[in-house]
């Protein structure tokens, strides 16, 4: 009696194994043409990859880590932001990393002598290309393979930039060691800080900022000048007596000796 109900467990737990079994491979099949499918959507995800490392990982190593910009083109909304800001302008153009040649096409169409920085060879090649089958003269849109970085600038009245915000700070102190006064500098999507803007359009991903170099060189020697002053009167503070409009005055007493006199105005 007792064999007989062993048995009868036995069999029960064979046929749930065998039950599991039957669930694990609906679940989880392993079937072929699976694993090809498998093998095939791997294949095209790395060869992705492949394509978008050529497009933005070239001449990286030329560039400091904080300064790296991976290539993302500008929209139409973008472009047509830069341009109403360029409305007016007239010169020669520099575009810090031009990519495609979208934004170089949409300024020399505009009358600008336009430069186009670029050190993805890629890129570079495809904006080269589309000038001579557009028959665009290279006296109009230029492309260049040079680190902006590390170009003198001074020659441009304008420049356009769609960088990182990581870049901005530092491009910032170069435009305005080199850039002449009353040249323009037109960011896309990321502001310059602590610059005045003259103007801006577009909202969002899409807000463009124009900026006078004029007007932003007078607004850092306003802050310096205050600065100065404030640490004036953190001195004067210290010592106890005001220090604007103090003079010393050196008198001689009647041994002959000299004596300064602070003298307050």
């Amino acid at each position: 009696m007792r064999k007989y109900k062993r048995n009868n467990n036995v069999s029960g737990m064979e046929d749930s194994i065998e039950v599991i079994l039957q669930d694990d491979e609906n679940v989880l099949p392993t079937s072929r043409p699976h694993l090809v499918l498998s093998a095939c959507t791997g294949t095209l995800l790395t060869g992705l990859y492949g394509v978008w490392s050529l497009f933005t990982m070239p001449g990286f190593r030329k560039v400091p880590s904080g300064l790296k910009v991976p290539y993302l083109p500008s929209n139409r909304d973008q472009t047509r932001n830069v341009m109403k800001l360029l409305e007016g302008r007239t010169g020669c153009l520099a575009d810090l990393g031009s990519g495609d040649g979208r934004l170089v096409f949409a300024a020399s169409s505009a009358g600008f002598k336009c430069t186009g920085f670029e050190i993805n060879a890629i890129l570079l090649a495809y904006a080269r290309t589309k000038a001579r089958w557009t028959r665009v003269p290279s006296s109009q849109a230029n492309f260049v393979k040079k680190d902006f970085w590390k170009t003198d600038l001074s020659k441009y009245n304008n420049i356009t930039a769609f960088l990182a915000p990581g870049a901005m700070e530092v491009l910032g102190d170069k435009l305005l060691k080199e850039l002449p006064d009353g040249a323009l500098v037109v960011s896309c999507r990321f502001h310059f800080p602590n610059w005045p803007h003259q103007s801006t359009v577009g909202s969002g991903l899409d807000q463009t900022w124009a900026y006078n170099i004029t007007d932003v060189r007078k607004s850092g020697l306003r802050e310096t000048e205050q600065d100065q002053t404030l640490q004036g009167d953190r001195t004067g503070s210290l010592t106890g007596l005001p220090t604007s409009g103090a003079t010393f005055k050196k008198d001689r007493d009647v041994t002959g000796g000299g004596v300064q006199t602070l003298v307050l105005l």
